[in-house]
């Protein structure tokens, strides 16, 4: 099965963190990385698609992407 995640986190060093963590499990970087402002927040916000292929699993609506 092919996944996909969009993570997303502010613009500091936990965003940096995320995306090692999931390129550490074997996750691609899918894309440009993207950098938005939250006028909620007043806030910079970043986000990055990544991807995996995982043989032998099917995927269904209650996969949990963050497990793999």
């Amino acid at each position: 099965m092919k996944l996909y995640r969009f993570l997303t986190a502010p613009d500091d060093a936990s965003f940096c963190h995320k995306v090692t963590a999931a390129l550490n499990k074997g996750w691609h970087l899918f894309g440009s990385p993207t950098y938005a402002y939250d006028k909620k927040t007043k806030t910079m916000r970043c986000g990055q698609a990544v991807v995996k292929d995982v043989d032998g699993q099917e995927y269904g609506p209650d996969t949990k992407l963050s497990d793999w």
